[in-house]
């Protein structure tokens, strides 16, 4: 993923990221129990001002993901996220792969570009 890595399981996210980022992963991991997690902020891409954190990308492998399909992967996701979705996250890139997928391709798909706000 491309921006601001802002954690990964395996490691400790310290002091790495906002209170929204390190609610995400909190929340992920509690849910999802993921062997592999990266939070990305990409509100610095969408115009917001410094410190924002509205717009996320997150990339989260998990056994829970086997035999589901994408969009019930992104169901889990977005159910473990639904009080920021509600309130302060405004977008959010959801990458949803199983342990298997994860280790036959270990690579995540660039940041699809700001079509809006600002930039237009």
């Amino acid at each position: 993923m491309r921006g601001p890595l802002l954690a990964a399981a395996g490691g400790a996210m310290g002091g790495a990221g906002g209170p929204l980022a390190r609610t995400i992963h909190a929340k992920l991991t509690a849910a999802l129990q993921p062997t592999h997690l990266e939070i990305r902020n990409d509100s610095p891409r969408h115009g917001g001002p410094p410190g924002a954190e509205t717009h996320f990308g997150v990339l989260v492998v998990s056994g829970r993901f086997a035999g589901l399909p994408l969009l019930q992967r992104h169901r889990l996701v977005h159910e473990a996220l639904r009080a920021e979705l509600a309130g302060p996250l405004h977008a959010l890139q959801v990458i949803a792969r199983t342990p298997q997928q994860w280790e036959s391709d270990p690579h995540a798909p660039p940041a699809p570009p700001c079509l809006g706000g600002s930039k237009r």
